[in-house]
């Protein structure tokens, strides 16, 4: 089979079935045609398919998922909060082995002018993504950095060398918008007044986290922007990363505090205003109005703020602690 046909776009499984990565989530841890498919919803896998990946309902909530018949690949979309620009594009890759962990994977954009079922304009933009292995070693993601110029309907075709000479590969679609919903690079970061350990009995009232760092929660992001100071900022919930795109960004978060503190501010804000009466259940949790200020809706973010008090970097899902240091010093000496 030639390179070309072993490359095909993304197709629903069945009517309603879609699987997520059963080994991306277990420890808790080719161009074709150019009509759109939508992504698949969550139904119960049977047989052979059951035992290979199992439904995670809480992916399908946020992030959107694909299947390619042909090559047997699965995809998850860890930034579904795309706007125009230069934006960072992250996504799980998998195959009935697990997680896909190429080095390199090749990615090239398509553009749909018609929209849905009209044919794609393309390849837009070539690069490569790279591979970023989560603490543990059991998931990971590709990154890429992609020009979107216009609003609409885009495409990805990504692929990877196979053993026997040609290439892998799948392809999938997902809108852009003008703008994106959380604070894009460039914009001002909201001035947020953020609960800190001065508002609470103990920090278990302001963090999931069993084992908390408190200078993480020493200061507002309304007086960080006040003195003029650089930040990082993360919101998740450390008791709460249940599926394949969250990881341990909080321990990431007070690592570089340890490192960096002398260039910038580090704060964490969970996801939830109440983790102390949550115990485990969280239908009584009160998701923070923080998340509304900066546009969050899926549930890890962390974003990079000048001393200018503009956003420099911003990255939806986890972001291994490698390409956040990375992002940091590069934003920060510049």
């Amino acid at each position: 089979m030639s390179a070309a046909n072993r490359i095909r776009r993304r197709v629903a499984l069945g009517a309603a079935l879609v699987v997520a990565l059963s080994a991306a989530c277990s420890s808790g841890a080719g161009a074709g045609g150019a009509a759109a498919v939508e992504p698949a919803t969550v139904s119960t896998a049977t047989g052979d398919t059951a035992a290979l990946y199992a439904p995670i309902a809480s992916l399908t909530d946020q992030y959107p998922q694909y299947f390619d018949e042909e090559s047997g690949l699965r995809a998850i979309l860890g930034t579904p909060d795309l706007g125009t620009g230069r934006q960072r594009v992250a996504f799980v890759l998998a195959n009935r082995l697990g997680i896909v962990k190429f080095p390199i994977s090749r990615v090239q954009t398509y553009f749909h002018p018609e929209g849905t079922g009209g044919e794609a304009v393309g390849p837009v933009e070539t690069v490569n993504a790279h591979f970023f292995e989560f603490p543990l070693g059991v998931r990971g993601i590709y990154v890429a950095e992609l020009e979107f110029d216009r609003p609409g309907l885009w495409g990805i075709e990504v692929s990877f060398p196979d053993p026997d000479g040609g290439r892998t590969g799948m392809r999938f679609d997902f809108d852009v918008a003008e703008r994106a919903r959380a604070p894009s690079v460039g914009d001002p970061a909201p001035v947020t007044r953020n609960r800190t350990v001065n508002d609470v009995g103990s920090l278990a009232e302001l963090t999931t986290s069993g084992d908390p760092d408190p200078l993480l929660y020493q200061r507002t992001i309304a007086d960080i922007l006040e003195q003029g100071r650089p930040f990082v900022v993360t919101f998740a919930s450390p008791a709460f990363c249940t599926n394949a795109l969250c990881g341990p960004q909080v321990e990431v978060l007070s690592h570089l505090r340890e490192s960096h503190s002398d260039i910038a501010e580090f704060v964490h804000i969970d996801l939830y205003e109440n983790p102390h009466e949550i115990k485990g259940d969280l239908s009584r949790a009160t998701r923070s109005p923080a998340l509304e200020e900066w546009g969050i809706v899926t549930d890890e973010w962390t974003f990079i703020v000048d001393a200018n008090g503009k956003v420099v970097a911003r990255f939806e899902s986890f972001v291994p602690e490698p390409e956040l240091e990375a992002a940091l010093l590069a934003v920060l000496s510049s």
